[in-house]
């Protein structure tokens, strides 16, 4: 399988494309002003414990309290050396004004703040390093028995000597000699005490330890063997990826470009057309069928539907291969959108279990590409299936989009005729309430046009029924919701 990244910078904006197979799968996005917070450690003072939530909101300097439950304060270690998550009631652990070292968990995401943990995890190409435990982990990926148990030796080994904490190695830790995974090691190690002695200094919310830049933070996560190609089109950035993949990732080193195509690189490889799709709700499968995205706060929902997919055998096969087909077009779209949280999927109902069997299988192969961790936990008794998907960053939707300032995100307008109608009323209020000698009616033109064209009549029979003239005058600033009755 072909996988490209390209990385698309501006002064304002970093922005990276994963593309596999000439299609684009993921799109990481990063601004100047707005950069992302997880992974970043935080002095932080307790400025609220709530009891009956069992947990606490934290000051650590951002426009809203950051949140850390109980559950996300790690206690002493047990008799075995392993951490253990705290029972004890919030009170007990906290107290306001107390000042405590906290780390993100989840970037604030819609009107909630951000996510805190005190589980303190720092990572580096091969290896993840928590200093408030003693267990040494691998990563589920790497499937060889044989070769977990050698990176577990090495880990551990080294690590109770130069490093007391736990560890985990990562993916791309798969085959690394021991020489990598000891400097990996060495450098968290001493990463660790820096950040401890920052950590110390000045009383106060403060930031003490940011996590590197998405470029940085994409060559160390996401660049592995597999990637073909890495195109920069920025001679600077090409510069300091080229060096530290020199330094840490040497295989990947050859692999990167800078493109100076005067073309922009997204153009070209058609990412961006691809991003504006994905911001739609509809999204069209090759065969005909489509599906509807929603994203609210609560969930997502998937809607699929054959549209105009007729088949060629029968009714159940023409379900079963749409169904199929969204299968795949669903595990992209989560991963493009970045959708997170719980996920409900409704596929067109199918009588044979064995397509349904199929289609779940689909699904799950189709999303073990996914970076984001998912979980598929069953089909409802209304035949929906239900999932999650771990959401630490905001969506594609909510970085590039705000909730329309006309309709207040519902999706709708009022009807210049219920405007109208709610006009009527208004004006019978004030009429009743205040004695005034006219009344003037501010409105949009969609509005006004109706109430002198086809509601006029409503409107003179009105003006008798209050005994005063109603006149009307257009404001091109107001939506079509907007109105204001004025006394004269």
């Amino acid at each position: 399988m072909s996988e490209e990244l390209l990385i698309n910078i501006t002064p304002q904006e970093t922005r990276i494309a994963f593309v596999e197979n000439g299609v684009l799968q993921e799109v990481h996005i990063e601004r100047a002003r707005k950069r992302g917070l997880v992974g970043n450690v935080y002095r932080g003072r307790v400025s609220r414990v709530l009891p009956g939530m069992q947990a606490a909101f934290v000051d650590i300097g951002l426009e809203r309290t950051a949140f850390l439950h109980a559950s996300d304060i790690l206690c002493e270690h047990d008799n075995n050396g392993n951490s253990e998550r705290c029972v004890e009631q919030i009170n007990t652990l906290l107290r306001e004004g107390q000042e405590i070292m906290v780390q993100v968990a989840k970037d604030p995401l819609g009107t909630k703040g951000a996510r805190l943990t005190t589980h303190i995890s720092i990572p580096a190409r091969y290896l993840v390093y928590m200093p408030g435990s003693r267990h040494v982990g691998v990563s589920q990926r790497i499937e060889d028995e044989a070769e977990r148990e050698r990176l577990k030796s090495i880990v551990r080994e080294f690590g109770e000597e130069h490093a007391p904490g736990g560890f985990i190695v990562r993916t791309a830790g798969e085959g690394a000699n021991r020489e990598a995974l000891e400097k990996d090691i060495l450098f968290l190690n001493k990463l660790w005490i820096e950040l401890q002695e920052r950590e110390v200094g000045e009383n106060g919310s403060r930031l003490i330890h940011e996590d590197m830049p998405l470029v940085m933070r994409t060559m160390r996560d996401l660049a592995d063997t597999d990637i073909e190609k890495v195109r920069i089109d920025s001679r600077e950035t090409f510069l300091k990826v080229h060096k530290f993949a020199s330094k840490f990732i040497p295989a990947l080193a050859g692999r990167i470009e800078h493109y100076s195509g005067e073309r922009p690189i997204f153009d070209l490889y058609g990412v961006e057309d691809e991003i504006q799709k994905a911001l739609g709700r509809k999204v069209m499968l090759k065969s005909g069928g489509y599906l509807i995205l929603d994203q609210t706060e609560a969930m997502t929902t998937v809607d699929v539907n054959t549209g105009a997919f007729v088949g060629h055998r029968n009714l159940e096969e023409t379900i079963f291969k749409t169904n199929l087909e969204a299968a795949q077009a669903i595990a992209r779209q989560l991963r493009l959108r970045n959708l997170g949280g719980i996920i409900i999927i409704d596929f067109i109902d199918m009588e044979d279990l064995e397509h349904r069997r199929q289609v779940l299988r689909a699904l799950e192969k189709a999303l073990e590409r996914d970076h984001a961790k998912t979980h598929i936990s069953e089909v409802s008794s209304l035949g929906l299936v239900q999932m999650t998907r771990k959401r630490t960053r905001e969506s594609l939707e909510h970085v590039l989009c705000e909730s329309c300032p006309t309709c207040g995100g519902r999706g709708t307008l009022k009807t210049p005729e219920t405007v109208c109608y709610e006009i009527y009323r208004e004006i019978m209020r004030e009429a009743r309430q205040y004695d005034a000698r006219q009344l003037l009616v501010l409105a949009s033109q969609e509005v006004v046009d109706l109430l002198l064209d086809e509601e006029s009549t409503s409107v003179a029979e009105l003006e008798e029924f209050i005994g005063r003239p109603i006149n009307f005058q257009v404001e091109s600033l107001y939506t079509q919701e907007q109105f204001d009755v004025v006394l004269m």
